[in-house]
């Protein structure tokens, strides 16, 4: 894990400590804002992490107050078409860069998360948050629809409460989340970074072959009908089942041991 932990990054801090990844954006003075370098940072972060079978989780944070502003305002600024193009184009990478990799991605969410942050929320694959946090796609008020956010977020709440956040930009609370289906769950404050180690804890106790299969089949097959689903999922049953973490699962667990896995 040298090579990930010494890449030089200008908005971004990484640390690996017991198999789990901890990326921080590591610009409070702008609230985490996603500038494009800062955008191509955490892709190439998530990249590298994504290739080494020794990181079994990740858990993304944000320095200071907020979690992450969304998209640095000062870049949408009077640009061209192209440079806008850009910007989405970046994003959207970014974004699925997150799900492309094997390992579960953890957002820990303290403060706000805007726009393009709610939409780094939604793209996470498990989310804790802090009773303080507030998510938010406000961009109606400033006459940006926020339209790329809309993707990921609309994905993981009901519809009517989506089309609420997104026609008046109002907010909704860590409270109101869960009911929202926006995140897996609130703790008080203090104990937000206990709560989300203990989880990404309990992801580092599985195999990690097993892990990134399932999650990458996750993803992969809610796009398909039900009939197609079904025949890719019995196929990823088969890739996993032969494996040999499986198979020591099972003889585990016919033996009543613990497994020892192989990846």
């Amino acid at each position: 894990m040298e090579d990930v932990q010494q890449q030089t990054y200008q908005h971004i801090l990484v640390d690996v400590t017991d198999r789990i990844a901890y990326v921080v954006m590591n610009v409070p003075a702008k609230r985490n804002a996603l500038s494009i370098s800062h955008m191509e940072e955490l892709t190439r972060c998530f990249q590298s992490i994504g290739e080494h079978k020794d990181v079994a989780a990740v858990i993304l944070q944000g320095n200071g107050p907020s979690f992450c502003a969304g998209h640095d305002l000062h870049e949408l600024a009077g640009k061209t078409t192209e440079f806008y193009s850009r910007v989405f184009d970046v994003c959207t990478k970014m974004m699925e860069s997150i799900q492309n990799i094997p390992q579960p991605v953890i957002a820990q969410v303290q403060g706000t998360a805007t726009a393009a942050g709610c939409q780094l929320v939604a793209s996470c694959d498990l989310v804790v948050a802090a009773e303080n946090a507030k998510f938010a796609t406000p961009g109606v008020s400033i006459g940006l629809f926020c339209s790329t956010p809309m993707v990921a977020v609309s994905r993981n709440m009901h519809r009517q409460k989506m089309m609420e956040m997104l026609l008046t930009g109002d907010p909704i609370s860590a409270e109101e989340a869960p009911f929202c289906v926006l995140v897996n769950r609130v703790v008080p404050s203090e104990d937000v970074e206990t709560e989300t180690r203990r989880l990404a804890e309990r992801i580092c106790n599985h195999s990690v072959f097993t892990v990134g299969i399932g999650k990458q089949a996750f993803y992969r097959q809610l796009d398909m009908a039900q009939e197609q689903a079904y025949v890719y999922a019995g196929e990823v049953m088969v890739t996993n089942v032969i494996h040999a973490d499986a198979q020591e699962g099972i003889c585990a667990f016919l033996e009543k041991r613990q497994p020892e896995w192989k990846d």
